[in-house]
């Protein structure tokens, strides 16, 4: 028979390292960041005309991070359709701000026909209500 471990609260599991250590190496992480002139939020313009490039071009697009696994599921739905989504990796949202008016975009997002659809909610909210394979079809991703 099985035996449950005993929960603990003075020991959190994971082990936490020591804070002034993390501290003080994300500190100087940001200062080598800032002397070298680099900014993680802020998306290169190359980088959201890459993005916009590719929402002309592909029928169906799927932008989201490398490995996540929002965007296999989203893939696969789509796959699961007969729709074959071109996808584009970002490092992270600040590369959307440009293409998407409102500016307030989560990953992955999903474009169809050149037109921002949503993300993974808005994308399974439109195929359970059945709205999904007309939409597809009008732009041109499907042709049953």
């Amino acid at each position: 028979m099985y035996q449950a471990i005993p929960y603990s609260a003075s020991r959190p599991w994971p082990p936490r390292p020591a804070p002034a250590a993390t501290e003080a190496a994300a500190l100087d992480a940001v200062a080598a960041a800032a002397a070298a002139g680099e900014s993680r939020l802020a998306a290169r313009p190359e980088q959201a005309a890459a993005v916009r490039r590719a929402v002309a071009e592909s029928p169906v697009l799927v932008v989201g991070r490398r490995g996540c696994c929002l965007s296999h599921v989203v893939k696969r739905l789509l796959q699961g359709l007969g729709v074959n989504p071109a996808v584009h990796e970002v490092a992270g949202e600040a590369e959307l701000a440009g293409v998407v008016d409102g500016g307030d975009v989560a990953l992955p997002a999903v474009f169809v026909g050149g037109k921002l659809l949503g993300g993974l909610d808005r994308l399974m909210a439109v195929h359970i209500s059945g709205e999904l394979v007309p939409i597809l079809k009008d732009a041109g991703a499907l042709w049953l």
